[in-house]
């Protein structure tokens, strides 16, 4: 459900936090489009952490992967791997000004990337936002096969090391499907991220508990 901007203020990186936290977020219509819009679809895609779910097949393939797996090194390639890559589709929501934005709230270590790297080329990765015990997984891309799944199995060993009780995905599609995505109604994920944001997840305790 499309919304119209509910804050009616400048658009900044702390808005962009304030709206999470109230169960929304800022999409463009494409990469083009100047501004952005509001959405709080009435069933929010999340996956839950307890039933996240990979295939023999694919869990063999992540231990027998020769990609490396790097965590905040280069969001400026992560994002724009996710706003140029897909064969799938024609147009992409993010613009200069979410690319623009987040750079920012990368800068303050609220948003973070996932990365997949085959030697220094980057062939898959993610980039969402650590707020309290929730995160908010905004776009993935890959270049490889099964390099944003790997990704993302990377996300979820990471937030259920430090903590987190919520994966929230905006939407739900079969690739995220096959791997435990499901669809609340709002209200549920309202509740969900209320009690989310009443925990602190640390994104860097995996390295923590692994020296």
């Amino acid at each position: 459900m499309k919304q119209e901007d509910p804050f009616a203020l400048e658009l900044t990186a702390d808005l962009i936090v304030r709206a999470y936290k109230a169960g929304i977020f800022p999409m463009a219509e494409d990469a083009d489009a100047p501004d952005l819009f509001w959405v709080s679809p009435d069933e929010r895609g999340i996956i839950p952490l307890d039933t996240f779910h990979l295939s023999k097949s694919l869990r063999k393939t992540i231990r027998q992967s020769p990609f490396e797996i790097r965590v905040d090194s280069d969001f400026a390639t992560t994002i724009h791997g996710c706003a140029n890559y897909g064969s799938d589709r024609d147009s992409t929501w993010i613009n200069a000004t979410i690319i623009r934005l987040y750079g920012e709230l990368f800068e303050r270590g609220i948003c973070h990337t996932v990365e997949v790297w085959d030697g220094e080329t980057m062939v898959g990765g993610l980039y969402g936002l650590s707020i309290g015990g929730a995160f908010f997984g905004e776009s993935m891309f890959h270049r490889a096969t099964n390099a944003s799944k790997i990704a993302l199995a990377h996300l979820v060993e990471r937030l259920n090391a430090g903590g987190y009780t919520l994966l929230d995905t905006q939407f739900v599609t079969d690739h995220l499907k096959s791997m435990g995505g499901i669809e609340v109604p709002r209200e549920t994920y309202e509740r969900m991220l209320a009690e989310a944001l009443t925990h602190t997840g640390d994104f860097g305790a995996l390295e923590k508990k692994t020296h």
